[in-house]
């Protein structure tokens, strides 16, 4: 592997993703050294609080702007304030939003052999070529790769039937009633569940870092790329293995075979 470090940066809103089980999980997995830190987006200045604003999304369907920040969302980056599980979500170009993070690593550390995992709960979207608007994601980046804990709960799509009954009944009451109606279906917020699926994502993000691939395309394999919440659960949850073909290419990258 040429990953010889690993630092991690926790997002201390979700304590379900227990970083002492990831370090474990992580270091019996590819024996790599692993640093936990604090969050990232702690006391930063004005002027990179901005430029993270300045990443906000407004419209799905156009590329990338350049949004001119007021001063209360300037304030929010500021607070570090948790704006998950809001009405109104806030959308951060993930690209963009990497690019920011990259320049707060110090520059002794922005090697090749260190690679750099950033939670947040922000909601971190790509925009996407093949239909022309914004999609959000579970994580973003190679190195540094962003992990939206967000995103892991809104990025896979939940059950058709779910979205059929929230379109015919708006009423905050009807969507409650809804979301307990499918309840165990898909992923809620301090889920106790996540940890499971994070660890996927480590998996997925460790090995694109270090092949330049990354998914399969098998549903069974913890590789696999899940659009839905019921294959995200299949992969991660249910089976939560790896496939035969990337257990090889992993064992391989884990005892430095070429």
């Amino acid at each position: 592997m040429k990953t010889s470090k690993i630092i991690i940066y926790q997002e201390p809103s979700v304590p379900e993703i227990n970083l002492d089980k990831i370090k474990e999980f992580i270091f019996k997995r590819f024996g790599t050294k692993i640093e936990i830190r604090e969050n990232i987006f702690n006391n930063l200045d004005k002027d990179i609080c901005e430029k993270i604003a300045s990443t906000r999304i407004f419209n799905l369907k156009k590329v990338f702007e350049k949004h001119h920040p007021t001063i209360n969302e300037i304030l929010i980056e500021l607070e570090n304030k948790d704006m998950s599980n809001k009405e109104e979500m806030i959308l951060y170009d993930g690209i963009e939003l990497n690019k920011i993070i990259k320049k707060l690593i110090p520059k002794i550390e922005n090697t090749q052999d260190t690679l750099h995992i950033i939670f947040t709960n922000k909601l971190t979207c790509t925009f996407d070529q093949n239909d022309f608007k914004y999609h959000a994601r579970t994580w973003v980046g190679s190195n540094p790769a962003i992990i939206s804990t967000t995103g892991i709960i809104e990025a896979p799509a939940k059950p058709k039937k779910y979205y059929i009954d929230i379109m015919t009944n708006i009423s905050k009451k009807s969507i409650q009633e809804i979301k307990r109606k499918y309840k165990g279906q898909f992923l809620e917020y301090n889920d106790p569940k996540l940890l499971d699926i994070v660890e996927g994502l480590l998996l997925q993000i460790i090995f694109y870092y270090e092949t330049g691939d990354v998914f399969c395309e098998n549903k069974q394999c913890r590789l696999f790329n899940a659009h839905w919440q019921k294959d995200l659960f299949i992969s991660q949850i249910e089976n939560k293995k790896i496939c035969e073909k990337h257990e090889k290419i992993l064992n391989k990258m884990k005892n430095n075979i070429a």
